[in-house]
């Protein structure tokens, strides 16, 4: 069955709600039909288990923290993760902490998701992408699926875990198609998929900037070069062990990312490949990422600021200026 990407997100909360009474969801003009769930889940389960909510990603997010430790299991919509900050002692001194305290006594299954990401031109503050920020954070899971596929198997997979997830969702992903078993299926944290086979360089990469690595993949295959494209799909649990096979078959890696190369995810895969697998490199590591910028307003200069295809070609053109070595 084909399906897009917001529809694997609402088929996989319509499916976990039905299966488990303790799963319900709540956020900002939840009932509205030009949200990220089109207005579906009140209409499916009522007001209580499907709540709108004031406008106070504060108040939302330390209730949510709060239900999920007695018990229930809360998702969490907002608007913009660019609002993640309002929300930070809930999420980063509370949820992230409360199961290593108590021994284990208190679980926090709470999944925060919604969207994030460029090129939309709605200005900085809702322009960003944050992950990097999280994967700091001891106690807490980050998602980062780029696929409907992925989107459906890990945010079930979120759902159904006792730690709390932040759940990043790319705006520009929410229109891509693409395939859904009729079966139920859940995708395991940690487990990276190689999305494109390659053997003369590797680009490791997440959420809508797959898309582009898999574009510019194709582009560099018409040039001679063959490369590999790896899909992280979560950034906590990490999956080294594919990184590092891919480091070893390919000697070269691009590593890509929306959010700015300052502190991003891309250093710490960097970090990873240079402890567990250096003496495999041919070249050094390529970082493309956003500049260290707030995210312009103007198309021009958003476009200028923002990762893309044509960037991560020339990327890869220069690790291959060295391609006899």
């Amino acid at each position: 069955m084909m399906t897009t990407f917001r529809e694997a997100i609402v088929s996989a909360i319509c499916e976990e709600m039905q299966r488990d009474d303790s799963v319900f969801i709540m956020g900002e003009d939840l009932g509205w039909d030009m949200l990220y769930t089109r207005g579906v889940l009140p209409k499916k389960f009522g007001l209580e288990r499907a709540r709108s909510t004031p406008i106070s990603e504060l108040a939302v997010v330390d209730f949510a923290v709060g239900a999920a430790m007695v018990g229930m299991r809360p998702i969490v919509e907002l608007m913009f993760m660019d609002l993640l900050p309002i929300c930070m002692d809930g999420i980063v001194n509370q949820a992230a902490k409360a199961r290593y305290m108590t021994g284990g006594k208190i679980k926090v299954p709470l999944v925060i998701r919604g969207p994030q990401g460029g090129r939309q031109r709605i200005g900085p503050q809702h322009s960003q992408c944050l992950e990097a920020w999280f994967m700091h954070v001891p106690g807490i899971k980050v998602a980062i699926p780029s696929t409907p596929y992925d989107a459906k198997g890990l945010l079930k997979t979120a759902i159904r875990g006792d730690d709390p997830v932040l759940f990043f969702e790319h705006r520009r992903l929410y229109g891509v198609e693409g395939y859904l078993p009729e079966k139920e299926y859940l995708i395991p944290f940690g487990k990276a998929e190689v999305k494109k086979e390659g053997d003369e360089l590797t680009i490791i990469s997440t959420s809508f900037m797959v898309h582009e690595s898999i574009d510019a993949a194709k582009e560099l295959e018409e040039m001679g070069i063959s490369a590999e494209v790896v899909d992280l799909r979560t950034l906590v649990p990490m999956d080294k062990a594919t990184i590092i096979n891919s480091t070893k078959k390919t000697g070269r890696i691009v590593i890509v990312e929306e959010g700015c190369e300052m502190g991003g995810v891309g250093a710490e895969i960097s970090a990873i490949i240079c402890a567990e697998a250096f003496d495999y490199m041919r070249a050094p590591i390529e970082r493309v990422a956003a500049l260290n910028s707030p995210i312009p307003y103007s198309p021009p200069l958003e476009d200028y600021v923002l990762p893309d295809k044509r960037k991560i070609v020339e990327a890869a053109k220069k690790l291959m200026k060295n391609r006899k070595i």
